[in-house]
């Protein structure tokens, strides 16, 4: 009874409905008339009753509290599993912040399970932007390496284990924009690589298509940018295709060079009309270009080689056909080249010697013309080389035409007249005497030029087939006995001229016979339309007293048979300015005199 009446006396303490209740229960068993051996009975198995509630609703919470606690416990570890996952553990933690406050259980529950609610949804979220990444980052990868390690993104990350802070994800994204600049770098690469692909494909008449396609499929799509294969061995296959159509255009371009360099010589032999080369003026604008320069398509096709080669073929055989006509020709192109530098061409070939070797079969007449295209290249070479001193025969051969028209001037008694035209021949005698009184030292320089000419050449320099330096020993020579002839008719005169007088002095002077002024009665002179007396070139007969002054020309008409006609004398006015100033000598000489005129023959 002390046992219990002191919980029922907690228990009426704390509750008064409890000892209401026990009143009404005692005094109910007082009116039944229950003995207190049964009432106290009755209390203890009523205090056992109420112990048995107790402990059970005791067990009760304490299991509720376990599993609260259990639940807090959980979600704590979730929370701190999510944060060290996501990145974002420090002292403000919502775990360190529930430690600290030592709140109720269902107070730490309900505060921690929001947040664990919104970790996930972060985690579920950065989870995703993982797998994007790194299906991205695997894409790329692929790409680049040619999809040799194709991985599932998505299984190939463990979610549990895996970093998805915000350190990571940086680094993911770091890596990502790398590749993509690396996919960038290469995809340029490519579209150059196939745009230059495209260009030469174009110049040779080649299948694009076909040609990118060998390479990889992708690139033939119409969309480059969308290729997805810009691997190491893509940009290999291209550099590959490209190193070999450029090999293909060099051997195309010499090709059509040497075709069209064999098209130009049959048109040069055959004489081909524009029209007809006009046709091929593609051809010839391309061979004119170097390599990089070509960029119209189908240049180098071999269409357009098949159709010069096919050219060539046709005028070869019609060169075959008139391969006579071409041979003297040519020979006769040879024959001109030599007249004008006065040398004698390979009697070889000669044009009868052409035509009887081709009539009787004994000589190909592509090798005869291939022999007289050797010979007039050679003659053009000797051209070049002999230039200068032909230029200086040249003005000396002038120089001697002025001398003769002056020999002519000087003898014609009227010279001095007042008749029309008179002060022209007058103006052309001064400048004739110049340049007579500088043939000397043009001849003298004439054969230095000519010795040192044959000193390097080591060979002599022939004019006409004989020599030049000859030639003009010869001339020094006549000239200089001319010069004495000259001078004993001056001394000559001189004498008849004091006899004369002495003889005048003794016996008087008698008149002279009249002399006519008839312009058609002078010596080796023809009137001009305006009135002037012109004189033409002197031709020394064969017993005049004054030898004939030996030149190239006359040598050429003596001695070379094979030019039959000679230069004909110029009477018109020289251009002495262009004269060189090595062939000039002073005229002080002259003195504005005139030379006796030797005797008449």
């Amino acid at each position: 009874m002390l046992a219990f009446s002191s919980p029922c006396s907690s228990l009426r303490s704390s509750t008064g409905s409890c000892n209401s209740l026990l009143r009404e229960l005692q005094q109910i068993w007082t009116d039944i008339g229950e003995s207190d051996a049964d009432k106290d009975r009755m209390l203890l198995e009523l205090e056992r009753e109420c112990l048995e509630v107790y402990r059970r609703k005791v067990d009760e919470a304490a299991n509720n509290k376990a599993r609260l606690h259990q639940c807090v416990a959980t979600k704590e570890a979730e929370l701190a599993t999510l944060t060290a996952s996501l990145g974002e553990m420090n002292v403000n933690s919502p775990q360190i912040q529930s430690d600290k406050k030592l709140s109720s259980l269902k107070e730490q529950l309900a505060y921690i399970t929001p947040l664990v609610d919104n970790l996930k949804l972060k985690k579920d979220e950065r989870i995703k932007q993982f797998a994007d990444i790194k299906a991205q980052i695997d894409k790329i990868s692929n790409e680049i390496t040619g999809y040799c390690h194709l991985l599932n993104s998505v299984n190939s990350m463990n979610l549990e284990e895996q970093d998805l802070s915000l350190r990571k994800l940086t680094e993911y994204q770091t890596n990502l924009r790398a590749l993509q600049k690396e996919k960038s770098e290469r995809l340029k690469k490519i579209l150059e690589f196939v745009n230059e692909v495209h260009s030469l494909c174009g110049v040779l008449g080649l299948d694009f298509g076909k040609t990118v396609s060998e390479i990889h499929p992708s690139l033939q799509g119409t969309s480059l940018e969308q290729s997805t294969n810009v691997s190491d061995t893509t940009l290999e296959g291209l550099d590959q295709a490209i190193l070999g159509l450029k090999t293909e255009r060099k051997l195309r371009h010499q090709k059509l060079k040497d075709v069209a360099a064999s098209l130009s010589e049959l048109w040069n032999l055959m004489d081909t009309t524009k029209e007809e080369k006009g046709n091929f003026s593609r051809i010839t604008s391309v061979v004119s270009l170097s390599e990089s320069e070509i960029l119209e398509p189908g240049s180098l096709s071999m269409d357009i080689i098949q159709q010069a080669s096919a050219e060539v073929e046709r005028l070869t055989k019609l060169k075959a056909s008139r391969m006579k006509e071409l041979v003297l020709k040519r020979r006769q192109e040879l024959e001109d080249i030599c007249s004008k530098i006065h040398i004698q061409p390979d009697p070889s070939t000669a044009a009868d010697k052409a035509n009887a070797m081709i009539d009787s079969g004994l000589l190909d007449p592509c090798e005869l013309l291939a022999n007289i295209e050797m010979q007039i290249n050679k003659a053009k070479d000797e051209a070049l080389s002999r230039k200068e001193l032909m230029d200086r025969i040249d003005r000396w051969l002038s120089a001697c035409e002025e001398e003769n028209w002056l020999e002519d001037y000087n003898r014609d008694g009227n010279r001095y007249s007042a008749g029309r035209g008179a002060h022209i021949n007058l103006k052309r005698a001064e400048r004739a005497r110049i340049m007579v009184n500088k043939i000397p030292v043009m001849v003298d320089n004439l054969i230095s030029k000519t010795l040192s000419w044959e000193d390097e050449k080591r060979k002599l320099f022939l004019y006409d087939g004989v020599r030049l330096v000859s030639i003009l020993e010869d001339y020094k020579m006549t000239r200089l006995q001319k010069e004495e002839e000259k001078k004993r008719a001056r001394d000559k005169k001189k004498l008849q001229d004091m006899l004369l007088t002495e003889k005048e002095s003794i016996f008087g002077s008698k008149p002279s016979p009249r002399r006519t002024s008839s312009f058609r009665k002078l010596n080796g002179y023809r009137a001009n339309a305006n009135g002037s007396v012109t004189p033409s070139p002197r031709r020394n007969s064969v017993g005049c007293a004054t030898p004939e002054l030996l030149t190239p020309r006359s040598y050429s008409g003596r001695q070379n048979g094979y030019f039959k006609e000679m230069r004909r004398l110029s009477t018109a006015p020289l251009n002495f300015v262009a004269i060189p100033k090595e062939d000039t000598m002073s005229f002080s000489s002259v003195g504005g005199s005139e030379p006796e005129s030797p005797p008449q023959c």
